[in-house]
């Protein structure tokens, strides 16, 4: 199963503000989507953090981290990098040494770079074939289990454009961006059905899953 858990959206649709920076990775605004992430127990527990709070946005959040074998993400989730990747591949992505995923992840780019082994457990391979060759390796490397999908708002729009999303959770945020990177447009969300939705005052859960 290819699963989409946590994706941030504010309440006009938008899954990333505009003018995204090194500094600013998810855009003017954007970084308030996460907010309520990391004041759930588990989110602290991924930051090293005690405390937080349980509930719905807790069960969310931990759900989200059980029962994967592997996650493909955008080359604009790894990195700020474009183009070809520079000459040193110093480059190892947003999180440290460390990374919270703990299993192989596959990176889609148009430029190829050899594996990079972190630790933890985390494996970034780099995909020049496309989205579905990136699913492929993904699910050989799982061994049984699910594949994460992971941002951005247009590597989840190409893998729901080809019917390949089995499950979309999205975490609607009380915040308007007014622009940026709009997740839904016409089509996209064919074949899916909306079979759960719950609320807390940090965040709408909707979860819609394929037939």
């Amino acid at each position: 199963m290819l699963r989409v858990h946590n994706f941030c959206i504010s309440v006009d649709g938008y899954g990333a503000g505009p003018d995204q920076t090194l500094e600013d990775p998810i855009g003017a605004g954007g970084e308030r989507l996460h907010d309520w992430l990391f004041e759930t127990r588990t989110g602290r527990q991924m930051t090293g953090r005690e405390g937080g709070s349980e509930g719905i946005d807790d069960e969310m959040i931990a759900a989200g981290q059980t029962g994967l074998g592997a996650t493909i993400m955008g080359r604009n989730m790894f990195g700020p990098v474009r183009g070809p990747w520079a000459a040193d591949e110093s480059w190892t992505g947003w999180w440290g040494a460390d990374p919270p995923y703990h299993h192989p992840v596959f990176v889609l780019t148009r430029h190829a770079r050899p594996s990079v082994t972190m630790q933890g457990g985390t494996v970034f391979h780099f995909v020049t074939g496309g989205i579905e060759a990136a699913l492929e390796q993904a699910v050989d490397a799982a061994g049984g289990l699910d594949v994460r999908l992971g941002g951005g708002v247009s590597t989840i729009q190409q893998y729901l454009r080809a019917g390949l999303v089995d499950q979309l959770h999205v975490a609607i945020i009380p915040i308007v961006l007014g622009r940026g990177e709009r997740l839904f447009a016409d089509g996209l969300t064919d074949g899916l059905t909306c079979t759960r939705m719950v609320a807390s005052d940090a965040a709408t859960h909707m979860i819609l899953s394929r037939a």
